[in-house]
């Protein structure tokens, strides 16, 4: 009777294990545990933006590639956040504070900016070394996408379509 029971317990593990393995293997990383200090002096953590879509977008006023691309992030922003969008822009710690304070203000950069002058935000987000960079999390805090150079505004409007539900 133990031999027959060991015998039948033996595949009820090994499925359990493969399932658990398989939980594990499509669990998408999550968006580190952050606290954003923008230049506007407000205080915004991942935390609070669960139930958002959530872009961070790392860049420099020193790239051509995140100026290029800065009319564009604007418009999603301007569309998409009353549909439940946020964009964090966090500048890189070699840009000068004084160029980050202007170019956001002759933007007029509606998103929420912070300076990242101690490197604290490109380490938690894997060592950001590029720009632009921008990591796109659903509501729950999932990565979706990291995405080194320009965004594909296209491909980005069907992504947010299909999270936001518009």
């Amino acid at each position: 009777m133990n031999q027959l029971l060991k015998k039948s317990l033996l595949p009820i593990v090994i499925i359990a294990l493969l399932a658990l393995l398989g939980l594990q293997l499509t669990k998408k990383p999550q968006a580190p545990d952050v606290t954003f200090s923008t230049l506007d002096g407000r205080q915004i953590s991942m935390a609070s933006l669960k139930d958002k879509v959530v872009i961070v977008n790392f860049w420099a006023t020193d790239c051509p590639g995140c100026i290029k691309e800065m009319p564009d992030l604007i418009k999603t922003y301007h569309t998409y956040q009353p549909k439940g969008l946020e964009i964090i822009a966090v500048a890189m710690p070699h840009d000068e504070i004084s160029q980050i304070k202007n170019y956001s203000k002759a933007q007029n950069l509606p998103f929420p900016v912070m300076y990242d002058q101690q490197a604290e935000m490109t380490e938690l987000f894997g060592k950001v070394r590029l720009t632009p960079t921008a990591f796109i999390y659903n509501k729950e805090g999932d990565l979706l996408q990291r995405t080194i150079g320009e965004l594909d505004f296209s491909a980005l409007q069907q992504l947010l379509n299909k999270e936001l539900g518009v």
